[in-house]
């Protein structure tokens, strides 16, 4: 072997296999799908993965990641004043009023 392909076979990622039970129903499946796509069973499988690995990651589809932006949206209730902005503020002025409405209380003998 030349230094040249001992290069090219040392940048190629090496597979691995896995071993995996499938019940008869998705073993049919995933007969029909590589069928369907002209394709290996094992490249189904990487296509699957790559494709689940996406529908995570989309903002639309991910249940987390879903929540973000949900106070933006028109439907929230309008605050006194913008507390991302002011949260200091609003923190002490909480604290502020429940120290008032501690001292309010009578004090029981």
């Amino acid at each position: 072997m030349g230094k040249r392909h001992e290069n090219v076979v040392s940048r190629r990622p090496l597979a691995e296999p896995v071993q995996v039970y499938l019940v008869r129903g998705d073993r049919d499946r995933l007969e029909r799908l590589a069928d369907q796509l002209d394709a290996t069973k094992s490249d189904v499988l990487r296509r699957a993965l790559h494709a689940l690995e996406q529908q995570l990651a989309d903002r639309a589809t991910h249940p987390a990641l879903r929540l973000i932006g949900l106070a933006d949206r028109e439907t929230a209730s309008p605050a006194r004043y913008d507390v991302t902005g002011a949260h200091d503020r609003f923190l002490a002025e909480s604290e502020t009023a429940a120290w008032r409405r501690r001292r309010r209380k009578p004090r029981g003998r």
